[in-house]
């Protein structure tokens, strides 16, 4: 969707910014990184206890804006239109989603299937690795600027985000950092949980996505579906105040 041009250097430029930022092992994974990412762990659409879209968005309707300025979408959009806003708990943005094959090379994410496709992540796994995208959902950030600097916001790789599109709710990670003008990506296990083509080349959203990361959370080992998941609906619970 997105032409990703600015991902090539914004993506080893936050890399090299971050440095190696595994997190501390505390379950472990399977080698292909995607044992704690399997596609049988529950992803919740209703039920006793359990927050809806609705009630995400409503609770994000208004912007208090906290970046200095806007991000665009695309590479190639003329005009900057997405501000980054905070409330106490948390902060969203609300854009497209283009889709993030980094990392971990798999039969989904390669340089066949992702011409821009880059061998690491900003942030690894607890064995060092980077992460992988085809399997664990998780939302890419703009590298630090004087736009905004997620770090200053309370958020580190491994924080928990909610993701809103349509009437579903999908819970991940912050994984990567993207070109530092640009806002509106997410992995390709993230899109396809949430029902969007997650193909790297012609897939993603073109508008309608929600995403709110809650301040000064962490997931480990970062690679942990489950604990996002049960994280995510926790921390979702207090946010909407039930």
């Amino acid at each position: 969707m997105r032409t990703r041009m600015l991902a090539l250097t914004s993506a080893v430029c936050g890399a090299a910014l971050l440095g190696a930022a595994a997190l501390p092992a505390s379950a472990s994974g399977s080698s292909s990184g995607s044992a704690s990412g399997s596609a049988q762990e529950p992803e919740a659409d209703a039920g006793a206890g359990v927050v809806t879209a609705a009630q995400l968005l409503a609770e994000v309707r208004a912007c208090s804006r906290i970046s200095k300025g806007r991000y665009r979408t695309d590479s190639g959009s003329a005009k900057a239109t997405v501000p980054v806003c905070g409330t106490r708990d948390a902060v969203f943005w609300k854009a497209d989603m283009d889709i993030d094959c980094d990392g971990r090379k798999t039969r989904a994410c390669n340089r066949k299937t992702d011409p821009y496709f880059l061998p690491e992540t900003a942030f690894q796994s607890s064995r060092g690795e980077p992460l992988d995208s085809a399997a664990l959902p998780h939302v890419v950030v703009p590298g630090p600027s004087k736009v905004w600097d997620y770090r200053k916001s309370g958020l580190t790789g491994g924080s928990v985000v909610a993701v809103v599109y349509r009437d579903r709710v999908r819970y991940g990670v912050i994984g990567d950092t993207g070109p530092t003008g640009i806002i509106g990506e997410a992995s390709y296990a993230m899109a396809k949980t949430l029902g969007i083509d997650p193909d790297p080349s012609t897939g993603g959203a073109e508008s309608g996505v929600t995403y709110i990361a809650f301040k000064n959370s962490r997931v480990s080992p970062i690679e942990s579906r489950a604990r996002a998941q049960s994280r995510g609906a926790a921390l979702a619970r207090e946010f909407v105040g039930r």
